[in-house]
């Protein structure tokens, strides 16, 4: 049985930058509904292998059923120690569809989403112990303000961490309606629904540390993929995108390049094949909304 997901954001371009070898080894970090991994399998020969990692547990009813497919249910993360597990490193290619799908963003008793009511829970994998609730709930001032300083860029971060603090003493934040209706005084009117997405985000990205998630993947794509090999990566906001975007050109995530005692560049591990990220066209965009966010960065190990 197929869940449906979310319809893949430029599947072709996504696939045709992973330069499918007929025979070859690819990775797929971000099964979801399986639309990337479908098109991978298709292009690829008898002896081709493709690993897949999702973490959340509704994404297993969409496992493809070929022997040339490999699902794992774990963060990609650990993508060094399942490609060693499994027998199959270096691999030709790895492609990564960051953010949520379109999919766990409906499915309301995910709590992802700030149009349904549902506990604040924002966990893609439920044995992990942290959810939005607990983050309101539990963490001080300092870090609270971190949070959506950091990963939702809320310009009045204080105001609303004080806020926040405040209503807990009164009662548990638990809710979704409820926390959205209590902090309506600190919302900006004029785009209301866009700074509540904002703080949404910055409570998901906390609960499933993604930013640290992604620099754990991106330093063990330099280990993984082959010489020649690409990486392919689509970001939905400018957070992943940043790292991303420095990886690739500096082989680190802040900073200047790093130089040698002569002032020369140290090699970094891939050379970005596009100056700038590709972008959906007007045609998908109208069809698929959520691809207006996206850009997608191509690479190839050295």
């Amino acid at each position: 049985m197929t869940t449906t997901y979310h319809d893949p954001v430029m599947l072709k371009e996504c696939i045709d930058a992973l330069g499918i070898v007929e025979n070859g080894v690819y990775v797929d970090v971000t099964f979801g509904g399986g639309g990337h991994s479908r098109e991978i399998l298709r292009r690829l020969g008898p002896k081709g292998k493709l690993i897949a990692f999702d973490q959340d547990e509704d994404a297993q009813r969409n496992r493809i059923s070929d022997p040339r497919f490999v699902l794992v249910r774990h963060n990609y993360r650990y993508i060094r120690q399942f490609l060693r597990y499994y027998d199959v490193l270096p691999v030709n290619g790895l492609l990564a569809d960051l953010g949520i799908s379109s999919y766990q963003i409906d499915e309301a008793s995910k709590g992802f989403s700030i149009r349904f009511n549902a506990p604040l829970d924002m966990r893609m994998n439920r044995q992990g112990s942290l959810t939005a609730a607990r983050v309101l709930n539990e963490y001080p001032e300092r870090e609270l303000v971190r949070v959506f300083s950091d990963y939702g860029e809320v310009r009045n971060a204080k105001s609303l961490v004080r806020l926040i603090l405040e209503m807990r003493m009164e009662k548990k934040i638990e809710e979704i309606e409820d926390f959205k209706q209590r902090i309506s005084s600190v919302a900006d009117r004029q785009h209301e629904s866009n700074y509540y997405a904002k703080v949404f985000q910055a409570l998901r990205i906390e609960v499933n540390d993604e930013l640290g998630a992604l620099k754990e993947l991106l330093i063990r794509s330099a280990e993984v993929v082959a010489p020649g090999g690409k990486l392919v990566v689509m970001a939905y906001h400018s957070l992943e995108d940043r790292l991303v975007k420095n990886f690739i050109a500096r082989g680190k995530f802040e900073g200047e390049t790093e130089k040698d005692l002569f002032g020369n560049a140290i090699q970094v591990p891939f050379r970005a094949l596009t100056k700038k990220p590709l972008e959906a066209g007007e045609e998908e965009i109208n069809r698929n909304p959520r691809a207006r966010s996206a850009k997608l960065r191509i690479a190839e190990r050295i």
